[in-house]
């Protein structure tokens, strides 16, 4: 009965200018009570500051957080508000997957960020891996994301410094303090990948920058892996003087890594098909040179206040 659901507001953050917006053409056709659902759209340059600013505007006792170009299924919400009868249960979020017609080179974009050799479990946010389970920040991603408005507003929201990884951040301090994370892979948004080779390498060089200044601003265990990718740009850096120096016993991690690459090919075939999975092979080397690269480069860079990123007011209205 709608008595006993949550009141949900979807937050949505787009650019000034941007006229359709699918994600709230799909809000608008989600399964839920309309007395007790509102959208708003967070007009801006800059995500995080758009995203706390719609925060402090809304109604609802849940957030549904989507990209503009998230498409949620009709029964998302339905699905998520019964993970949150659990009292600890603070955010609920599921992967978001690629369109099936999406273009060729898009789907195999979506097969690298699937790929576990790739993302590591941080593919749960592009493919439905597993059981619904309590997760951690690895497997969550903001444009798919429910969460308790009061834990969100008690941690002040996001932390408008970090872009991307805010979210990331933030769900790392709700573990902290006792909260569940809830991955369920049946929450599903289709969102397409980056259209161009070009975009997609510079998603993977932000997505470094955006976890090595995560790791700056709250260093956590967790974090080790991510060192993996800059360290073995390092390695590929060095090889040629590793070798004429150290000798050839130096290429042994290189073969170690060429074969760990094939397997991982040979086992994206019978998902993704022979000639994606073999497009998905220099990719998947991509990912973690370019990974690494952002990393590097995010241990370095002059955090930036809001202000600083940009000067456009943010927006929100009800749609």
């Amino acid at each position: 009965m709608a008595d006993n659901l949550p009141s949900v507001t979807v937050l949505i953050p787009t650019r000034p200018e941007q006229a359709e917006i699918s994600a709230v053409t799909a809000a608008r056709a989600l399964d839920y009570p309309p007395d007790k659902l509102e959208i708003l759209v967070a007009r801006g340059k800059q995500p995080s500051v758009q995203r706390n600013t719609g925060l402090k505007a809304a109604r609802g006792e849940l957030i549904y957080f989507l990209d503009d170009d998230s498409v949620a299924q009709p029964g998302n919400l339905r699905r998520a508000v019964e993970h949150f009868r659990e009292p600890k249960v603070k955010i609920v979020g599921g992967p978001n997957l690629c369109p099936p017609d999406a273009p060729e080179l898009e789907q195999v974009f979506a097969l690298v960020l699937s790929s576990p050799l790739a993302f590591a479990s941080s593919r749960a946010r592009y493919a439905s891996v597993g059981a619904v389970r309590e997760s951690s920040e690895k497997e969550l991603i903001l444009c798919n994301l429910v969460a308790r408005r009061d834990a969100m507003l008690e941690l002040g929201g996001f932390n408008e410094a970090l872009y991307p990884n805010e979210e990331n951040a933030l769900m790392d301090e709700l573990q902290k303090r006792g909260g569940k994370l809830i991955y369920d892979p049946q929450l599903i948004v289709h969102r397409r990948p980056r259209p161009t080779l070009k975009a997609f390498c510079k998603m993977l060089m932000t997505y470094g920058r955006g976890r090595a200044e995560q790791f700056r601003e709250t260093p956590t265990f967790g974090s080790v892996l991510n060192f993996v990718p800059p360290g073995f740009l390092v390695y590929a850096l060095a090889l040629l003087p590793l070798v004429l120096f150290l000798g050839p016993l130096t290429l042994i991690p290189l073969a170690l890594y060429a074969v760990a690459v094939l397997l991982q090919v040979l086992a994206l075939m019978p998902r993704g098909g022979v000639v994606r999975s073999l497009g998905a092979l220099p990719l998947i080397v991509l990912t973690h040179l370019l990974y690494g690269f952002g990393f590097w480069r995010g241990l370095f860079t002059k955090l930036k206040p809001p202000g600083e990123r940009s000067n456009v007011p943010v927006q929100v209205e009800i749609v």
